[in-house]
């Protein structure tokens, strides 16, 4: 696995879209009067804006939000290529919607060399949104391809945003904050893409070395001898089906200076076929992306480390791979988790709860201002807020809300959710302090209440489960390619952001 992901180059330019040297110029459209939509881009002369609104809706275009139409160039325009995007209502249209418009542009694109974008940016958040939605566009996953790689048409290579002003040194320094952001969330999409045959926890464990090599950030280890002398029970009884060891893993950035201490937690199931009590068949294949939660924390940690912020952030990756063997942990085993708590293990399908514990808990023992984890924990995640929406849940409101917000200005969708008190005792065991699992109804809200055992009442800690929006298993949208999508990236980046800033 690469330190840093292949890269999209990014830059903003302040030339004229009609002359301005690229293989494709992507343009801005909005609903008009009768069929004929509006090109709102700017520096565009009136006379090339009607040539362009006649050639767009002469192939149907309509302006509105999500219309994706391609005319060709020539003329007026040098680029052999025009896009059009439609962004509807000027005036309602948010950042995500321009990011998805933009993301279908720049996708649609694939085996063209350079685009530029040419469309309103009424202000530095939507330049930054658009930037973004440009580069997380530009993505596809090859490195297992064999024969079909050879003509695969390539992501775009070199995109320029066309502005009307000359930029200033903070939208410079903006866009190359987002090229960062972006390959963090490359890195992680990359890790969830990989087969499960070559991402074993030692290679998970490898990977995350690999990816801050070059960067201040101290990585270490566990191995099952580590994980043994130190108590992390969860771990090993998860791992210990598999003829591949599980591992821990710890990675800190500490800059000088820093005095806020966020720690970042991620469920690195390799590979899960829920052990004993094994999944159905159907869709088992993407249970490769059990490992969503550490691709996150990896990503977000390099991210964090190349941006330099002056944050002190602590990445746990707990990582096993859940097979059924001879050796693999039995439903109603008991085990002692890292910090003594025994855990009756009901159902061994509810695994990614059981080295969560164990990572949380040494997470605590650090005291940070703030523990975030994210994982793809639970299937009643999707069945609750769908395949796009994660849900958040915390110990308390107001650590909630704060990460609640910083996803919203991250642009993840999230949606916050409560930790019932009623549900503990569904995870009341007649042999142990907790059983695994409890009330099949509201198993999300169960499952984070599980977690919550492990978090003292004064410790700020906030869980993610991103089951749904990390793996993508329908077709691409947007800026988000079919398979992993990165997600939780972008919101543990700004939430170390914020903190670095004292906003928090």
């Amino acid at each position: 696995m690469a330190k840093v992901p292949r890269m999209t180059t990014l830059a903003l330019a302040t030339a004229n879209p009609t002359t301005f040297a690229t293989d494709a110029l992507v343009v801005a459209l909005a609903p008009g009067k009768g069929k004929r939509p509006v090109v709102t881009s700017p520096r565009l002369t009136a006379a090339v804006r009607d040539r362009l609104a006649d050639a767009f809706a002469a192939v149907g275009a309509t302006g509105k939000a999500g219309d994706l139409t391609r005319v060709p160039g020539g003329g007026a325009i040098s680029a052999p290529v025009v896009v059009g995007v439609g962004l509807g209502d000027a005036d309602s249209a948010s950042p995500e919607t321009v990011m998805r418009a933009i993301g279908s542009a720049v996708r649609s694109l694939a085996g063209t060399r350079r685009v530029a974008i040419s469309i309103p940016l009424a202000d530095d958040e939507l330049l930054v949104a658009t930037a973004l939605a440009a580069r997380l566009g530009a993505y596809d996953f090859v490195e297992f391809r064999g024969k079909s790689k050879k003509g695969r048409p390539q992501p775009v290579r070199a995109i320029t945003l066309l502005l009307e002003s000359e930029p200033t040194p903070a939208q410079r320094q903006s866009v190359k904050d987002v090229a960062v952001i972006a390959d963090g969330v490359t890195l992680a999409r990359d890790l969830v893409n990989t087969p499960p045959s070559a991402l074993h926890p030692a290679e998970l464990a490898d990977a995350a070395e690999q990816a801050v090599a070059d960067l201040p950030v101290d990585v270490t280890v566990w191995e099952v001898p580590d994980l043994e002398r130190d108590g992390c029970g969860g771990i090993l009884a998860v791992g210990m089906g598999s003829a591949h060891p599980p591992r821990l893993v710890r990675m800190e950035y500490a800059p000088d200076g820093a005095t806020a201490h966020l720690a970042l937690v991620g469920k690195g199931i390799t590979f899960d076929t829920g052990g004993i009590s094994i999944k159905p068949a159907a869709s088992m294949d993407e249970m490769k992306a059990d490992m969503g939660g550490a691709a996150a924390v990896i990503g977000a940690v390099q991210a964090i480390a190349r941006l330099g912020l002056n944050v002190h952030v602590t990445g746990w990756v707990p990582t096993a791979e859940n097979m059924p063997s001879g050796t693999a942990q039995r439903p109603s085993d008991v085990i002692t988790m890292f910090d003594g708590t025994t855990v009756e293990v009901l159902n061994t399908d509810a695994e990614g709860r059981l080295i969560l514990a164990d990572a949380l808990g040494m997470a605590v023992a650090e005291k940070p201002d703030l523990i975030i984890d994210a994982a793809t924990l639970t299937g009643a995640q999707r069945v609750a807020l769908g395949a796009r929406i994660a849900g958040v849940m915390a110990n308390s409101d107001e650590a909630r809300a704060q990460v609640c917000e910083a996803a919203g200005r991250a642009g993840e969708a999230v949606w916050p959710m409560p930790l019932p008190e009623d549900l503990r005792a569904s995870l009341d065991s007649p042999v142990a302090d907790i059983a695994n699992i409890g009330d099949r109804l509201g198993g999300m809200l169960s499952a984070g209440v599980f977690l919550k055992e492990f978090i003292p009442d004064r410790q700020p800690w906030v869980h993610i489960d991103i089951a749904g929006p990390a793996f993508n298993e329908k077709a691409a949208y947007g800026y988000t390619p079919k398979g992993g999508t990165g997600a939780a990236v972008r919101t543990f980046v700004q939430v170390a952001a914020e903190m670095a800033e004292g906003a928090v």
